[in-house]
């Protein structure tokens, strides 16, 4: 023990004697180096210390990435164990998913399919119908007769009266009753004298007949409107020259956009100005309509090709899938299946359908941009989006703009200021609207069916149904449904009946 204790002593005393001597080393100059050079040394420390702290710092880098690793592996161990959060199911209103291209897309590809299916039945029952020159004997039965062209050239007497009672009128040569009966018995005879001739006349065929009476019913809408435009340009000359004021019926000199001249009462009753509002394609008149600044002859072109595309189109599946049906439906009307009728009606529906969206297309699209771009008609809005209706009203309020505009500016405003309620005047637009289906269909027919009319007024019940108890894509649904199924039930009448009064006793 005192050995060993001695030993440790000894070798504790060694350790302090190494310690001093380098202590006093550090004090003095080494191998002949200044203080400078000692200066040095500790400058050197010093940036050894800063080497230090950086390393520490990438220590705590990699010490925080590791910690970061270590979560990510928890995370990745914890989606592992868990796949399920709080979520909707995509067709559930509550997700708000909306992208269905994917679904539109194979709507798309299964009506092609199921149309392409019927077509090809169809020309392997009945083979090839197509026959053009069947369709110019629809418009003469007699080709030395033309009364259907006769009578459009007689309508530019009618437009010619209607100028002369305004210019009449604008000088004080015709008090307003005087001119108010002229109007109204110049519009009477616009729809009372063809619809004479058609029913009188036998050379006349149903489809020149419908052609007539349809240009006669446009232009006794636009003379309508030409005769209250140019009263109430008189209502505002007369009260302006009360108040030795301009006269509303003219913008005022900082209105007029550039080089434009516009044009005021009573400069506006001239032949020119007449015949551009009988061919532009609108109903309402007005003094100084927007015009485009040119003709785009290759948008000019386009509306034109569509045109040919689809009148011909519409033609050849006519006679091809729209005739074969109809006149197999005639047997189970007569014995009165409804079964079998219900089947041929839900098969015409499909074709009557197709071929009304294309008439949409060819006549609101293609030929009313036609016409207006030809006449730089500037206002070319003819529809909204009628398809995207949740109601009935809708639909009717944008399906036919230029109507739609008529209705209200001439009739359906005129009578909320005369003191009738609004179900008054909207069942009033009904009316007037069944009426001219029917002037439109039965005259040329040579038949009073009233199924036309019954079928426009209808709308008021199922307009109500619709806007009380149906809202968003059911209403939607519903405004297709009766597209869908109410014309072709109409179509079906209108033959059947047509049918039975002319060849039903050729048959027997």
């Amino acid at each position: 023990m005192g050995e060993s204790d001695a030993r440790t002593g000894a070798f504790t005393r060694r350790r302090r004697a190494t310690s001093a001597a380098g202590r006093g080393a550090s004090l003095l100059p080494m191998n002949g180096r200044s203080a400078a050079g000692c200066e040095s040394s500790v400058a050197a420390d010093g940036s050894r210390g800063d080497g230090q702290g950086k390393r520490d710092r990438s220590l705590e880098t990699v010490r925080s990435k590791s910690k970061s690793d270590k979560k990510k592996r928890r995370d990745d161990i914890g989606d592992r164990l868990s796949c399920h959060k709080t979520q909707q199911s995509l067709l559930s209103s509550a997700s708000g998913f909306n992208n269905y291209r994917g679904v539109l897309n194979w709507c798309v590809v299964m009506l092609v399919l199921s149309n392409a299916r019927l077509f090809l039945e169809n020309l392997l029952r009945y083979g090839i119908l197509v026959d053009p020159i069947q369709v110019i004997s629809l418009f003469l039965k007699d080709p030395y007769s033309w009364p259907a062209g006769c009578l459009v050239i007689v309508s530019n007497i009618f437009i010619l009266v209607a100028l002369y009672t305004e210019r009449q009128l604008s000088k004080g040569s015709f008090s307003e009753l005087v001119g108010f009966l002229v109007h109204c018995i110049n519009l009477a005879i616009m729809l009372t004298f063809p619809a004479a001739v058609v029913l009188l006349v036998p050379s006349m065929t149903p489809v020149g007949g419908a052609f007539v009476l349809g240009t006669y019913t446009i232009l006794s809408l636009k003379l309508y409107s030409y005769k209250d435009v140019n009263m109430w340009c008189r209502e505002l000359s007369t009260v302006k020259a009360k108040k030795l004021s301009r006269s509303l019926s003219c913008p005022s000199a900082q209105h007029l956009s550039g080089g434009d001249r516009k044009v005021c009462y009573p400069g506006n009753l001239t032949i020119r100005d007449m015949y551009y509002f009988v061919f532009a394609p609108t109903l309402c008149y007005e003094l100084n309509f927007p015009r485009s600044p040119n003709i785009r002859m290759g948008f000019l072109l386009r509306r034109l090709c569509e045109m040919l595309f689809f009148t011909q189109l519409l033609v050849a599946l006519t006679q091809q899938w729209m005739i074969p049906i109809i006149q197999s439906s005639m047997k189970p009307l007569e014995d009165m299946d409804l079964s079998r009728m219900t089947e041929r009606l839900l098969r015409l529906a499909v074709p009557n359908h197709l071929l009304w969206l294309m008439f949409f297309y060819w006549f609101f699209h293609s030929s009313m941009n036609f016409t207006a771009e030809l006449l730089c008609f500037g206002d070319r809005q003819f529809y909204k989006d009628w398809w995207n209706s949740e109601s009935v009203t809708y639909f009717w309020q944008n399906w036919n703009i230029p109507v739609h505009k008529w209705c209200l500016r001439h009739f359906y405003k005129p009578l909320l200021r005369r003191g009738f309620s609004k179900i008054i005047s909207q069942s009033a637009v009904f009316f007037l609207s069944a009426f001219f289906h029917e002037y439109l269909v039965s005259v040329p027919l040579r038949m009073f069916r009233l199924w036309a009319f019954m079928g426009m007024m209808a709308q008021l019940p199922l307009a109500w149904f619709v806007g009380h108890f149906l809202r968003g894509n059911y209403g939607n649904a519903a405004v297709w449904i009766s597209i869908i199924i109410g014309q072709p039930f109409a179509v079906l009448m209108y033959v059947h009946d047509y049918y039975v009064m002319h060849y039903s006793q050729e048959a027997d």
